[in-house]
């Protein structure tokens, strides 16, 4: 059966080859604006080539016409490109290329950022669009098949593109789940179904033939059979000469009847690998998992493939499976580093937990301190001073959640020394730039600004191409009311990464504090075009959107986020100020008390529900609520409000004090200078 979403359109029920015959049965009565037995079908299935196999294989069908007519596109997408399709790599030239890249497998101890994969997805998203060489009909087959990084690009190639210019067309067997953003179905087409094809057919199509009597026919094969079969497929695929992570298909043939080449464990691991310096979390727990049940328990790559996997596992939530894991190694290894190792991956389970309600600092300090104590007898100066100095960091960011900052900086600096004085030069200089930032972060959080601002171009010099670091030193310097320098550091990390929401966040504030609405408004839409669920800039645009006078557009705002936080106090805020301003006092005075109720410390809710007290003659109140106001922060607005309320009152000389306050806070405000000349 098949349902239009708008103009994109989707096709589900049966088996593949029936969903792609009602797709070319559809014609014209689709709208598709092509002739559909032209239209382009891609195979999404992970078996094929893991994390992003929709998405690599619809960028080598676009690249070689882009580097043709556009290439000014392919150089601004190029990090994604190269993420999403490593087997393009050599065909698109890194316009900054990280110094992670360059460094081995053991120097590599970054773990990209949870959302990297939708950061990837919008910048393929925005190629395609830019690019003006996509077809105008996309279809991508056996998506219920696909891994999470296609399933999350074909959710924005459907969010973001104009149906009127790209139509996607989705094939599955079953209706469209939730990351489709609930398009309605709305048309059917049956598709049939009968089993056809043989063993050696499954086996050719990488195992994803969805024929009923081919996958029977491949279960009945001896053993020996199958592997040889496997074998063949192997080496055709070996012979073309693709990146071993992008030959999804050897692993999965070479796990059914065991692996006596060792190709599968090899295979895996360099997939598993590739997953974790990307950040496909989903395909590096699935790859490791695999590859643990090939692998020699107690051999190198074994601890290599338990440690990757458990620490994907734990960034994905699975925090128990991530701890069978480092119980499994413990039970498993007499080694010295594995049981550092394990001992400092257990206490982050406890020390990093999202719910601050269920982490176990004290089981972490424990764990943390065994790590320590091994790594501290390790033989070689150098291995010591590395995962001793890894120990202390991350016993450091315990003492830190604990409310110890002080105790966390000595740990930090202790692991830089150690750092500077064993690691021979040049060594490690991921963990070198990584304690730079990490000293800058808590000399930030202890009020030593200056200091701080040192340690983090110490770690900006060191990886230049790093985005992460250009925010933080960013936000580093908007603190310190240099907003033209933290406005250049934004801008870098915005350059440097696939698009990056929070970047664009950190530029709207800046520029609704130097008074930029309109671009600040420009850049929140573009945050939200890229994350719609980003609850603070829906947030900051709904407050934003009420200073510029757009309050219908504020109210889809405030709906939009209180569907995704009911009660956030900052939307609960805001909505009193709408609710006011169209005379509904009493739903906007609940709304304040739900916003002050929600957030004692919402200066904005105690100043708005005053505003509101004052206009319904309740002058008391709103004195009660602007004295909390200023004392949470002192603003010459706030001053010059309440002495509005203590004039109304009778209160003369108090509103005086407050409007000569108010004027020394802001000389120049015109309200507060014709107050006091009429006072």
């Amino acid at each position: 059966m098949t349902g239009r979403t708008g103009h994109h359109l989707w096709i589900h029920g049966g088996r593949s080859r029936d969903r792609r015959g009602a797709l070319h049965a559809l014609g014209a009565q689709a709208g598709l604006g092509m002739d559909a037995r032209r239209v382009p079908v891609f195979d999404a299935h992970r078996r094929l080539c893991g994390p992003y196999t929709f998405g690599g294989s619809l960028l080598a069908r676009l690249l070689p016409p882009a580097l043709e007519h556009c290439s000014d596109a392919v150089a601004r997408h190029g990090a994604e490109i190269r993420a999403a399709a490593p087997d393009l790599r050599d065909r698109v030239v890194a316009r900054r290329e990280p110094l992670d890249a360059r460094l081995s497998a053991e120097e590599r101890i970054l773990v990209p950022a949870p959302r990297r994969s939708m950061r990837i997805a919008n910048g393929i998203a925005e190629f395609v669009r830019d690019g003006g060489v996509a077809p105008p009909v996309i279809a991508v087959d056996n998506v219920d098949d696909a891994d999470g990084t296609d399933r999350e690009l074909i959710a924005t190639l459907m969010r973001r593109s104009d149906p009127g210019r790209l139509t996607i067309v989705v094939l599955s067997s079953k209706p469209p789940p939730e990351f489709f953003y609930g398009h309605d179905i709305n048309t059917e087409i049956s598709a049939s179904a009968g089993p056809e094809g043989s063993a050696a057919g499954y086996v050719a199509s990488d195992g994803v033939l969805d024929d009923p009597r081919a996958l029977a026919a491949y279960r009945a094969l001896p053993e020996a059979e199958r592997a040889r079969m496997h074998d063949r497929r192997a080496d055709e695929l070996a012979a073309t000469g693709r990146p071993s992570w992008t030959l999804g298909a050897i692993p999965y043939h070479r796990e059914h009847g065991g692996d006596p080449r060792g190709a599968g464990v090899e295979a895996l691991w360099a997939a598993h690998e590739h997953c974790m310096r990307e950040g496909f979390l989903e395909a590096a727990a699935d790859l490791g998992e695999r590859g643990l049940r090939l692998a020699e328990p107690e051999t190198r790559r074994w601890w290599e493939l338990l440690q990757g996997t458990a620490t994907a596992q734990a960034g994905l939530g699975r925090r128990d499976r991530a701890r069978e894991l480092y119980e499994e190694a413990r039970r498993q290894s007499v080694d010295a580093e594995v049981h550092s190792a394990v001992a400092y991956g257990t206490a982050m389970l406890d020390a990093r937990h999202p719910d601050p309600a269920r982490r176990d600092l004290g089981r972490a300090r424990g764990w943390i301190n065994q790590a320590i104590a091994i790594s501290g007898l390790l033989p070689d100066r150098a291995v010591r001073a590395f995962k001793l100095g890894f120990d202390l960091n991350g016993k450091a960011l315990i003492e830190m959640r604990g409310g110890h900052t002080d105790r966390s900086l000595a740990l930090v600096e202790e692991a830089i020394e150690l750092a500077e004085s064993d690691l021979p030069p040049g060594r490690h200089p991921i963990h070198r730039m990584v304690l730079r930032a990490n000293r800058a972060q808590l000399l930030g959080m202890l009020g030593r600004p200056v200091e701080a601002l040192a340690e983090m171009d110490a770690a900006v010099a060191i990886d230049p191409a790093y985005p992460d670091h250009h925010l933080d030193r960013g936000n580093l310097l908007y603190r310190m009311g240099r907003p033209e320098a933290a406005l250049a550091d934004y801008e870098e990390a915005i350059a440097l990464s696939p698009p990056l929401p929070e970047g664009y966040y950190n530029r709207a504030q800046l520029r609704v504090a130097t008074g930029d609405l309109d671009g600040a408004r420009a850049d929140l839409d573009h945050v939200l075009e890229l994350d719609p669920g980003y609850l603070d800039a829906r947030i900051n645009r709904a407050g934003l959107l009420v200073q510029l006078g757009l309050e219908e557009q504020a109210r889809a705002d405030v709906t939009a986020g209180l569907a995704l936080d009911p009660g956030n106090p900052h939307l609960s805020c805001v909505l009193g100020q709408l609710e006011a301003a169209v005379g509904r006092h009493d739903v906007a005075m609940a709304a304040f008390d739900r916003a002050i109720s929600g957030a004692p410390g919402l200066a904005s809710a105690w100043a708005n529900r005053a505003v509101l007290r004052h206009e319904t003659g309740d002058d008391e109140g709103a004195v009660a609520d602007l004295t909390t106001a200023i004392e949470l922060g002192e603003d010459a607005a706030l001053y010059y409000n309440r002495a509005v309320a203590l004039r109304d009152l009778g209160r003369r000389e108090e509103a005086v004090d407050d409007l000569r306050r108010a004027h020394d806070l802001d000389p120049h405000d015109p309200d507060v200078l014709k107050a006091l000349s009429e006072a």
